[in-house]
């Protein structure tokens, strides 16, 4: 299992925290922790993606992007990566997978313009200490009427960060359409402590 640390993961809190840890992972990260702990969410998650899409659900925004595990599993469509680490985005470069590749914070306002995307994905980024629902406002606005979100968690995060209410929110206010929910394997075919967790994946489009 390498250098990569889980649980280290789970304990960052914010920006800058992940900025750091994900920097000196980088190089790393896709054989330490995509291959040595048999990482197979990004692969579920785009597969729902490509199940549930249209034509006009393109471009896509890979959210939290990293090196592009989930959008490795997107080739053929038309994918921009946004990610807070320039290491991460660099590894993401060579595998030439992204039309964009961009540097943000989710946490703070994007620089896209209103109504540029079809779809948002997102895998790994909606975890303890990363991410949470705070972002949903400001990814509607960058999307287009209609636009899918496949967006993964795990189920302790969902009731913590307060997924459930701020999707209900976001329903009451006509935002949104009802979200559906999924269940995956996170992890398959290697032995460590975290290889029966499950992930939950929200899908749910914009109205």
């Amino acid at each position: 299992m390498g250098d990569y640390d889980l649980d280290k993961a789970y304990e960052i809190h914010g920006p800058d925290d992940a900025k750091k840890l994900y920097g000196d992972w980088a190089a790393t990260y896709d054989d330490s922790f995509g291959e040595g702990w048999g990482y197979i969410a990004p692969r579920e998650i785009a597969g729902i993606f490509k199940a549930e899409m249209g034509e006009a659900n393109q471009p896509v925004l890979d959210i939290g992007a990293g090196t592009g595990l989930v959008t490795e599993h997107l080739r053929g469509l038309t994918v921009d990566g946004i990610d807070i680490t320039p290491e991460m985005l660099e590894i993401a470069a060579k595998k030439g997978i992204y039309r964009e590749r961009i540097l943000g914070d989710l946490l703070k306002p994007l620089e896209m313009e209103d109504e540029t995307y079809g779809g948002v994905i997102s895998c790994g980024t909606f975890t303890h200490g990363h991410v949470g629902p705070e972002c949903l406002p400001e990814l509607l606005r960058v999307t287009k009427p209609g636009a899918l979100f496949v967006c993964g968690t795990i189920p302790a995060v969902f009731d913590g960060a307060g997924f459930g209410s701020a999707l209900a929110r976001l329903v009451a206010a006509g935002r949104i359409e009802p979200a559906r929910f999924r269940e995956i394997p996170i992890y398959e075919g290697k032995d460590h402590p975290h290889a029966g967790d499950r992930g939950l994946v929200m899908v749910f489009r914009r109205v």
